[in-house]
């Protein structure tokens, strides 16, 4: 385990872990390899277009890029973004459910490369691989009608139970310090705050006919079949 991970110490007194060079190498390993698996084993014809590719890409690029301009910061972690999780939350919108899991796991494992809060293996999966992974239950709504909001919701939701299951589980001794007794109810709240605030000015962006439009050209563009391509059209405000 030393080979991947050096232990430091935090703020509050814990022990931390942060990935070694080899360690960085098998999560860069890791997000490449679950690309080549959303590209050869999942979309209508058993892969991913070219255009659904590189539009995916473009999508997680975006989703890192404004993950790190936090307009609010928690003090124990996470905070309120431009709109990352919808970019993510768009590849299964896109795309379908299963390449969207596979490529939002890929995002948190970008999001553990850029910034690593890890405490044990368990924390790491939950917060990283579960709850980021969440985000591609967008797909479940790709045919329905407001699919985009629809799906958005239940990636956040998604991303919130996984988020209030590690705060309960791994940061519940910090509840007494916010005024909680109960550690379950401090995960609640506290992650709460941040998704919630964040989904609201989502949810608005998402209600405005522009955008729909832009992002039903977008979807229709990415189209892999002439019933994505149908149900693209039908889903834009004309």
């Amino acid at each position: 385990m030393s080979l991947l991970v050096n232990s430091t110490v935090d703020e509050w007194g814990g022990i931390t872990y942060t990935p070694t060079a080899a360690g960085f190498t098998a999560i860069v390993l890791a997000i490449l390899a679950l690309m080549i698996l959303g590209c050869g084993l999942f979309g209508q014809n058993q892969k991913l277009s070219t255009r659904q590719l590189s539009v995916s890409s473009l999508a997680i690029a975006l989703g890192v890029i404004t993950s790190m301009i936090e307009l609010i910061h928690m003090p124990m972690g996470g905070s309120v973004t431009l709109f990352s999780m919808l970019f993510i939350a768009l590849i299964g919108y896109w795309n379908g459910l299963r390449p969207g899991i596979m490529t939002a796991v890929a995002y948190g494992l970008l999001q553990m490369l850029i910034n690593p809060y890890i405490i044990s293996v368990p924390q790491m999966i939950c917060d990283y691989l579960l709850a980021f992974g969440a985000l591609g239950l967008s797909g479940l709504f790709r045919h329905s009608a407001h699919g985009l909001l629809k799906g958005y919701l239940a990636a956040v939701l998604g991303r919130y139970c996984f988020s209030v299951l590690s705060g309960w589980i791994f940061f519940g001794t910090y509840a007494s310090d916010y005024g909680f007794r109960s550690a379950f109810l401090y995960s609640l709240a506290y992650n709460g705050a941040y998704l919630g605030l964040e989904a609201l000015f989502t949810v608005i962006l998402i209600c405005i006919p522009n955008v729909q439009n832009a992002l039903g050209y977008v979807r229709q563009f990415t189209a892999d079949d002439a019933e994505d391509r149908n149900a693209a059209s039908r889903h834009r405000i004309a």
